[in-house]
């Protein structure tokens, strides 16, 4: 298969398939209240930032989301604890204010499901990494959420991130993949993705029935969803881990 990856300002009619895409993101993921306000917005406000990675036939099988934003001014210090969605947040302010960027950050890297475990997402981080690098910046970071810590959700993130195997190299394969592409493990964000929401709203997310207070194991989650059945809601705050690329 040949890809071909272009922005989506070079692109633009691939918006609808890209859209189009199945994905593997958790229902309750895509339910993140900043996530909900701002990720579709991405392509319209950041065109040059969105990856689209089309097959020899045309199809969309990839996308990588990036988003450039100011991380070395006043009141800013180091990578947020509320990881992805304060990037988000982040972004749009500074574009709305006009802030001059000086980093980007990496939100969302997805393969299509039926071509999983081709090699795709290693060339997309790689494509975002030349993206950034050829808008003149020095650095791309990346609030990663670890494929494989949902096997271990009641490991604390910093333990599991922490794990290598002989070769020093992460245990998690998604960690694995930055660090080879020349990523460094920076930080823990504590707080990356916070979703809440009524009992009723997890039971329709999850299938589970949400109907004993304190932590409840939601498959694909990172860290166990607080359950709250007195006052009718849960809410999963799930962490991510920071991993800098530098550019130059």
């Amino acid at each position: 298969m040949t890809l071909k990856i272009t922005t989506a300002a070079q692109r633009p009619e691939l918006l609808e398939p890209l859209w189009a895409m199945p994905d593997t993101w958790p229902e309750y993921v895509q339910n993140d209240p900043i996530g909900w306000a701002h990720f579709a917005r991405i392509p319209a406000v950041f065109p040059d930032f969105v990856l689209i990675a089309t097959d020899d036939g045309g199809e969309v099988v990839a996308r990588a989301f990036s988003v450039p934003f100011a991380l070395n001014v006043s009141g800013r210090h180091g990578l947020p604890a509320a990881g992805w969605d304060q990037i988000l947040l982040w972004a749009f302010s500074d574009h709305r204010k006009s802030v001059r960027p000086d980093t980007v950050s990496a939100i969302d890297i997805t393969v299509r499901p039926d071509h999983l475990g081709r090699g795709l997402s290693a060339t997309m981080l790689a494509a975002l990494r030349d993206n950034a690098g050829a808008a003149g910046f020095a650095e791309l970071v990346a609030p990663v959420r670890p494929t494989g810590k949902s096997a271990h959700p009641r490991l604390p993130m910093a333990e599991y991130a922490a794990l290598t195997r002989p070769d020093g190299l992460p245990v998690d394969p998604w960690l694995r993949t930055h660090v080879r592409a020349g990523g460094a493990i920076d930080s823990i964000a504590p707080t990356s993705m916070t979703v809440p929401g009524t009992l009723a709203q997890w039971r329709t997310w999850t299938g589970l029935p949400f109907d004993t207070r304190g932590p409840v194991d939601v498959p694909g989650a990172l860290t166990p969803v607080h359950c709250e059945p007195d006052h009718d809601y849960a809410v999963s705050v799930e962490p991510n881990v920071w991993v800098r690329h530098s550019l130059v």
